[in-house]
């Protein structure tokens, strides 16, 4: 920030602007906001929940399919071959009751075609409950 404090040129047009006087008045504003916004704000005392993250209850009903890096799929620990086969083995699997939870797992490196297939034949075999496992974040702190 600059001021023109006198030139040669006395008498002659200024061309530039002076922001000076709208930089100070700013930054008044701001202060005079940042102190005044506390003062105004005002909420109602209530007890929030805490969020706690519950691990997964493994049920021997729950279905686990299993995508590795290259995108090959497991039905539990089984390779299955083909997606025409999975929807065949989910169809299975819908009509009970009540219906069992699958749980997506994929690796981190394979490409998301990869789960949207395995999404696409889940909703194709019938099944509602759908999850996906993941690793817990460990750089993260838990809430308490």
């Amino acid at each position: 920030m600059s001021m023109s404090v006198g030139s040669s040129e006395e008498a002659g047009i200024m061309s530039e602007i002076n922001t000076t006087p709208l930089v100070d008045i700013m930054l008044v504003l701001l202060i005079i906001f940042l102190i005044t916004i506390p003062v105004i704000t005002k909420t109602v005392p209530v007890n929030v929940p805490k969020a706690v993250n519950i691990p997964t209850q493994t049920k021997p009903e729950n279905i686990t399919v299993s995508i590795d890096k290259s995108g090959d799929v497991y039905w539990g620990q089984e390779l299955v071959p083909a997606m025409s086969q999975l929807v065949d083995m989910i169809e299975r699997e819908a009509v009970k009751q009540p219906q069992p939870e699958i749980h997506i797992r994929a690796d981190a490196d394979t490409d998301y075609k990869n789960v949207g297939k395995v999404i696409a034949a889940i909703n194709k075999g019938g099944l509602i409950k759908v999850g996906f496992i993941t690793e817990p974040d460990h750089a993260m702190t838990p809430m308490r």
